[in-house]
């Protein structure tokens, strides 16, 4: 789980910022929200609301990027990194960003640091509780011979042949981690850290993406049931008493493969679109119909996706980063998502960025330290911070958190002007 993630100098953040998954004192839906751990106290949820450009989406992409870093190391020490520093300040540009995350797995704390700039990894370190703190490894290169040094921790054992294999499988533009990934060592630190990445971080969601293949995926391997996925939607108020998955084996027959490949640019993933149709069956006055999945509302395809995420969180553990949570759906079945998350999860957790305001109205099924509001500083930086580190003269418990958010006691909104617009014929 996570306990906290930092980021500084990555796209709209200049100044370090800190997303916190440790619960404050109060004991407010302790049972649906709080999951002790390791002697801590973590929340399942973390909200995050802001105007538009304040940097919300920002943080998501700066976790979803560190996943990708570990997971997918580089193949040539030419390639850079695919992000962008701050750029509204003269220094920024040219300083390092900097990346750390704070995690619990295998009921062993981890904390991970790396440091970089777009051509190669600068400095990165692994640490761990047991209960005193004590280093994995640390690393360092030269960015002028782009050669990586690894030094690991005294509690850390390891062949010296290995550790020189893996200082030549990290290459300068890869983590530690990464090289890792390509080297055949054992070691049980390294091997925790880089399968939490893989199996309990999971890629950010984005508003427009389409889940159906992924669902597909997990289907076939078995790390969820159609049945689950049935009985969620049901419970949502969808129609929907079965999920037709067909396989058309000839499909490759029938695509134009040069055309194809030049507008996907793989051929793998144009057969995997379109050699599955899927149809949902409604049942409606004892009579069943068939409705292709793409004519299905966007409402109804958003939430089969997260269907299909919510028998994950539930029969596992893992979180997933989702941008703009209520993207298509009502209101009611926002809330009914989140709702149902808190109530079945037992070791997940939820990261997302919101513009859905209602839940502030509710202090029945909200926490303040589950809630996060990102605002953009005079110099168009983002700054990140919690409802519960306003003090009792701006939030009381009795406070309507909605009416000061929209009104701007909270900060987080569009600093709007009137709305004429002055255009000459």
């Amino acid at each position: 789980m996570i306990v906290k993630f930092s980021v500084q100098n990555f796209g709209s953040i200049k100044d370090e910022q800190i997303l916190s998954f440790e619960a404050d004192k109060s004991e407010h839906l302790e049972d649906y929200y709080i999951i002790p751990i390791n002697g801590l106290r973590l929340l399942k949820l973390g909200l995050i609301y802001g105007a538009n450009a304040s940097g919300k989406t920002t943080i998501l992409k700066a976790l979803d990027f560190l996943r990708r870093i570990v997971l997918n190391p580089q193949e040539k020490k030419t390639t850079e990194f695919n992000y962008e520093p701050f750029l509204f300040d003269i220094a920024t540009p040219h300083q390092n960003t900097i990346l750390s995350i704070e995690f619990i797995y295998n009921s062993t704390r981890y904390y991970y640091e790396v440091e970089l700039n777009k051509k190669a990894i600068v400095k990165e370190e692994l640490n761990f509780y047991s209960p005193n703190k004590a280093n994995v490894f640390k690393r360092t290169t030269n960015l002028e011979t782009q050669f990586t040094e690894i030094t690991f921790g005294s509690k850390i054992k390891i062949d010296k042949i290995f550790e020189k294999n893996l200082e030549s499988n990290t290459l300068w533009n890869n983590t530690v981690l990464g090289g890792f990934l390509k080297t055949n060592i054992q070691l049980k630190e390294l091997k925790d850290v880089t399968d939490w990445f893989e199996y309990y971080l999971k890629p950010l969601i984005r508003p427009k993406v389409s889940l159906d293949r992924f669902i597909i995926k997990q289907l076939e391997e078995s790390k969820i049931r159609k049945e689950d996925i049935i009985q969620i939607l049901q419970k949502a108020d969808f129609y929907i008493s079965d999920i037709l998955i067909e396989k058309d084996e000839e499909i490759e027959d029938k695509i134009d493969f040069e055309d194809s490949i030049k507008k996907m640019k793989s051929f793998q993933r144009i057969k995997d679109m379109l050699s599955y149709q899927i149809q949902f069956e409604h049942t409606l006055d004892n009579r069943k119909f068939n409705l292709p999945f793409k004519l299905e509302s966007e409402g109804t395809q958003r939430y089969y996706g997260f269907a299909e995420i919510l028998s994950l969180m539930i029969r596992d553990s893992c979180i997933f980063p989702i941008d703009e949570l209520e993207s298509s759906l009502h209101p009611d079945l926002y809330t009914h998502f989140l709702l149902s998350f808190l109530v079945n999860s037992k070791k997940s957790q939820i990261i997302a960025t919101t513009h859905n305001r209602e839940i502030l109205n509710n202090k029945d099924i909200f926490r303040n330290d589950a809630i996060w509001i990102t605002d953009k500083s005079e110099n168009c930086a983002t700054e990140l911070y919690s409802l519960s580190d306003f003090d009792t003269s701006v939030i009381r418990d009795t406070s309507n958190i909605y009416n000061a958010y929209k009104i701007g006691k909270l900060g987080g909104i569009p600093n709007l002007g009137d709305y004429y617009i002055d255009i000459e014929e």
